[in-house]
Order: C-alpha cells, then structure tokens, then sequence
C-alpha cells in the first residue's frame, strides 16, 4: 500500500473514516445526533470535492494489486453516491427528530452505505464489488427497519432482508461459475473471455444478471420495492432508490459493458426484455396507485427499465445517457421523496394524493417542487429527466433497438398521467385541510439543491456530460 493508492482512493477512506468518527462520537458522548449529523455532512462535502478534483484521472488506472480502480468512473460515482448521502442528511435532519426515530447510528449506517456503494463502484475485481455490495445492502436492512415501533418499517426490514439474501445468493454463485469457467474474478478482460461462450460461464454471468437486475428492482426481481420502499422512513426510501440503484448500475457497466453486450447476444436479448417489462409493469402499476411513496416506487421500477435500455444499447450513446440519467434521477427522486418526508405526518403515515389537493395554496414552496420534480420525473423539457431519456434511447436507435425505444416512449406518455394527475391536485383541486408544519431549513436547502440540479443540467446538459466523458 503506498501514499499515491491512498489518495487515489481518497473519497473512499474519507467516507469510512468520517462513519467511523461518526460511530464513536455516538458511543462517547450523549445528545450527540446534531454534531453526528453535521459531521457527516462536513465529511461528504469533502469527499464530493476530491473526487471533483480527481476526475481527469485517467481511465483504468488501478491500486491496491490492481483490485481497485481510481480513474473517471470511479471518481464520478463517487460525486453521484456523496451527493444521495450529501442530500439525505440534510433532509433526515429534521425527519427522524419528527418520527421519533432519532438515534445517532442512522448517520452512521447512511456513511457506511455510500462507502458500499463507492467500493462497488471502484471495483476492478468481483469478489471487491461483492465486499461493497454486502456492505451496502446491511446497512440498507438496518435503515429500512430504522423506524422499530412501527409494524410496517420492520415489515419492510424483513422483506428485504429475506429477499436481498436470496438474490445475493445468484450474485455469489455466479461469481463462482464464472470463476470456474475462467479462473478469474478479474472484470478486465471478461468480455474477452466470454466471446469463448462456454456454457458454464453463461450461466454465470446470467446468475451474476440475476443478482443486478434485483439490486435496480427490473422485472420479475422487483417484488420486494412497493413494500420496502413503503415501510421504510422516507429519506431512507429516497436513498436506497437513488444510491443504492446507481451502484448496481455500476455494477451494470462494470460487468455487461459495451464489448460483453456485443460478443454476447444472448444476454442482451435478455436485457432488453427485462427492460421493456419494467418500463410496462412500473408504469402500468404505478397509475392504480393512491399513496406517493407507493407510486413512486413503482415508477422506480419503470425508471430501472428505462435505465437498462442503455445497457442494452451497449454503446457510447447508451452509456453516456445511463451516467446522465443515474445523476438526474438521483436528484429528482430524492427530491420527490423529500418533499413527501416533509410533509409526511409525525405518526409516520404515508401521503395519498388526496391529501396534497390544494396544497399550493397551504404551501407553494413545497408544491412548486414537487411539480418541478414531477415534471422531470415524467421526462418534459427542459429538465433533467428529458435529456436522460433522450439519451438512453437514442442509443438504443443507434444499436438497432428501436423497438425497444418505442416501448420506452410510450411508456413515458403513461407516465405523464401520474406524474402530472399529482400537480392537478395541487394546483386544480380542493381538498381537507391538511397542516403543514414549520418548513426545515436543511430539508429546504436539500430540496433547493435538489432542483437546481435538475433545472441546470437540463439547460446546460453539457455540464454534466463534460463528466461522464471521463469515464471511460
């Protein structure tokens, strides 16, 4: 281990060692969520601004025996993951002091999640991105089931946990035949090694598919998300279906990258029908829904399979749109579940949207970002979520997919209704009285934040694909 791999992997140890100081401050000292929560954040805004600072490193640079890698995609993970645990303190702040769930641990279990998360990322060897997965995912059945007094969230804890390891179970087995089949766990090198197709390896990498495709909730591993994300504390719901889904995309690109996908058709025949059943299921779920954290967690599924078209798509145009989508829709979903947060009742009750009829006029603030939030999620100019869509299917017309961008579109204009049947409500229609308490200071700047991103990188999208163009 030399100085160079420590600062090439240096949002990494910043991350762990900011949960570890985070861990012992909450064992030492009582009464300790407010600097726990502050030192969380102070540690995620440096790691945020290292990784900016390292982001022209060169593609496929290695460390730690060539087990981790430290070049652009790493680095732009890291950005992505921080900013999700950045945005996710600011909001928890003020929720889990309302729900009565305030223990000082939770700012830990989110620090050692995004530290998951960016291993996953880094990982230059599966038997690495296995270690990050394990870590995110218990830190994940921990904050799901953060609520304890609540029968839901330790419903929610349950499933995931349940259903987590079963799939962790296909990750681990496939790793093990692909392993057997080449006498490697190394990711360099593996579409080389697949282009042999022996059968043994196939059904690795399909187990290893398997294993992914729960992680993003595609179809038919999505069962677990509309109770998870349901049950669990809404800031946490935002985190995992944020974070935790780009890091199994990273795992995505990783492993089923451009080269792979063309020397194995198979696969991506596949994955384009995993895809074109998410985006159908999500959507078509997602409208008979009445709660919001319900919805958007079926939308959630919808957007895993917008995602994986540009997986499918296995080219450039493919991943620079996966990269700009997995950013956007980091923040314009944690957004949308923040403004549920702030509005959620202290009893922890999920919001209908009955009950957010009338709302600008109770609180334009908070209705005028969830409809900016809304819009985005639904794919209209000229925000964010236009231009990931624009770009995962132009890809997926460039490598001949056009069908499946068809399905795609389609399933956009679906999804307007939902999306935009919430904005109505506030704007159009009256509704009992619902109070809405003092507005958060944290929770707003989070929420601010949140659409700034949105409106700016869909103005400028340049801006952020100046980034993704040092990934690979």
């Amino acid at each position: 281990m030399s100085l160079q791999e420590l600062i090439a992997t240096a949002p990494l140890l910043i991350v762990t060692a900011t949960g570890l100081i985070v861990l012992l401050i909450e064992a030492l000292r009582d009464e300790s969520e407010t600097l726990t929560c502050w030192t969380g954040i102070s540690g995620l805004a440096l790691a945020i601004g290292v990784a900016l600072s390292r982001i022209g490193e060169p593609a496929g640079s290695t460390a730690y025996s060539g087990m981790v890698t430290t070049g652009g995609f790493a680095n732009f993970f890291a950005i992505l993951f921080c900013a999700a645990g950045f945005l996710t303190f600011l909001l928890s702040s003020s929720y889990i002091g309302k729900t009565g769930i305030r223990q000082g641990e939770f700012y830990a279990l989110v620090l050692f999640a995004v530290a998951g998360m960016i291993l996953m990322a880094s990982s230059a060897d599966l038997v690495v991105f296995f270690l990050g997965l394990e870590i995110m995912s218990v830190s994940f059945y921990v904050l799901a089931g953060f609520a304890r007094g609540r029968l839901m969230s330790n419903e929610a804890a349950l499933k995931y946990f349940l259903l987590g390891a079963f799939a962790t179970g296909f990750l681990l087995y496939g790793i093990a035949l692909v392993y057997g089949a080449t006498g490697s766990t190394a990711l360099a090198g593996l579409a080389a090694r697949a282009s042999a197709g022996t059968p043994l390896l196939m059904v690795g990498l399909g187990m290893l598919m398997i294993g992914l495709s729960f992680k993003v909730a595609a179809v038919p591993f999505h069962m677990w998300v509309p109770d998870v994300y349901e049950g669990s504390p809404t800031t946490v719901s935002g985190f995992m279906s944020t974070g935790g889904k780009a890091a199994a995309f990273s795992g995505f690109l990783l492993a089923f990258g451009p080269v792979l996908m063309a020397l194995t058709p198979e696969i991506r025949q596949v994955l384009a029908v995993i895809a074109a059943l998410s985006m159908l299921l999500g959507n078509l779920i997602a409208v008979a829904q009445s709660g919001i954290k319900r919805m958007l967690a079926y939308s959630s599924i919808a957007h895993a399979g917008y995602i994986l078209t540009g997986v499918v798509a296995g080219n450039a145009a493919g991943t620079d749109g996966i990269l700009y989508y997995l950013m956007s829709y980091t923040l314009m979903n944690i957004g949308a579940f923040g403004v549920v947060a702030i509005l959620e009742r202290a009893d922890g009750d999920n919001l209908t949207f009955d009950e957010c009829a009338g709302l600008s006029r109770r609180s334009p603030w908070l209705s005028g970002l969830m409809a900016l939030f809304m819009f985005s999620l639904a794919g209209i100019p000229p925000f964010a979520g236009f231009f990931g869509k624009y770009y995962v299917f132009a890809g997926a017309v460039e490598a001949g997919y056009t069908w499946l961008a068809i399905v795609g579109v389609i399933m956009s204009v679906v999804s307007a209704y939902y999306y935009l049947r919430l904005v109505v409500l506030m704007y159009f229609r009256d509704g009992r009285e619902m109070a809405v308490a003092g507005l958060p200071p944290l929770g707003i700047a989070a929420l601010v934040v949140a659409a700034v991103g949105v409106v700016g990188f869909g103005m400028y999208p340049s801006a952020l694909l100046d980034l993704t163009a040092h990934c690979f």
